[in-house]
């Protein structure tokens, strides 16, 4: 909590000059927060195509408006439909990216944060959308991504996920269990006060996976903590105390995207890497995440994740 705190108070993220210039860009949670505030970034640092991936094309559409009245630069952004919640929107929303000539930057920052238990695609929607459907997105954009990196090899593309420092504020005894995401998607046994933070030490323990079994001369993949934001992530049920916290705390909205920009610009030492406050920090990987407890938990998650993810898409996993 120190080190949460200091940087909160006395860190300051570089505000982005990176040139993204002739670069094809995606963003998932586009519309709104720090995924909004990236999108802007990106377009004025010079991208050919910046696509906006929304779930509320509408609210997509005001996005674009407004970055495009902010930066001058109109024909960049384009709005494109995905839902995380489902299996058949993630699988169009990358189909329709695999018909693009090149990819050359994917940052994943859609994500839910709610109490509400619910269900979606047979799990508990935070673990849907926050992990399953977020990692199948990743696995699905590579061949594009590698296609890219292919046809010029001067330039690495990057796929970037969006995670949390909260990953270290969780525990999770459920791994040791058959099925582990299954488990915490049971009603009687989920843990919703925690389930955004659980969800976020589950993507960091598939990311570091992922990226093991990718080459990073192919495709750099990285993990970002963006630190606590002003953002509409809780806005459907934030307790006052942690609205009155966010008041005192939180970073604004642009400030907090610099770190997404930062990692979708980051170098070959970013590969598999965590970052924080826009430079890479693997310290701040939770001791379980260090832990060879982790370590095994990050390999039984995987083995179930891959064979949900061969259930929605046959041979999905053996690409990687």
């Amino acid at each position: 909590m120190g080190g949460f705190l200091y940087s909160q108070f006395f860190v300051t993220p570089q505000y982005p000059g990176q040139s993204f210039t002739g670069q094809t860009v995606l963003v998932t949670g586009a519309n709104a927060g720090l995924g909004l505030e990236a999108a802007r970034h990106i377009t004025r640092l010079g991208a050919e195509k910046v696509i906006l991936g929304v779930r509320n094309v509408v609210a997509g559409e005001a996005a674009k408006e407004d970055i495009e009245k902010s930066t001058g630069r109109s024909g960049v952004c384009e709005v494109w439909k995905v839902d995380l919640a489902s299996h058949e929107s993630t699988l169009a929303f990358a189909d329709r990216i695999a018909t693009l000539p090149k990819l050359d930057n994917a940052i994943l920052n859609a994500a839910i944060a709610t109490k509400d238990f619910n269900v979606a695609e047979g799990y508990e929607a935070t673990i849907t959308i926050n992990v399953i459907n977020s990692l199948l997105l990743g696995i699905l954009l590579l061949p594009t991504l590698k296609a890219t990196r292919q046809k010029n090899p001067s330039s690495t593309p990057r796929l970037t996920f969006v995670v949390s420092e909260v990953h270290a504020w969780v525990n999770f005894p459920e791994w040791t269990e058959e099925n582990p995401l299954k488990v915490v998607s049971d009603p009687s046994r989920a843990k919703m006060g925690e389930r955004y933070m659980l969800s976020k030490l589950l993507e960091v323990l598939l990311v570091q996976e992922l990226a093991s079994r990718v080459r990073g001369s192919e495709v750099i993949i990285n993990m970002l903590n963006p630190g606590l934001c002003h953002s509409q992530l809780t806005r459907n049920n934030e307790p006052w105390a942690f609205t009155v916290f966010k008041f005192l705390v939180a970073r604004s909205t642009e400030v907090g995207s610099r770190t997404l920009v930062a990692s979708a610009a980051a170098g070959l030492e970013s590969h598999g890497a965590y970052m924080t406050n826009g430079e890479v920090d693997n310290t701040m990987f939770s001791s379980f995440v260090r832990s060879d407890e982790g370590r095994q938990a990050r390999e039984k998650v995987w083995g179930e994740l891959s064979s949900i993810l061969e259930g929605v898409r046959p041979g999905v996993m053996q690409g990687l």
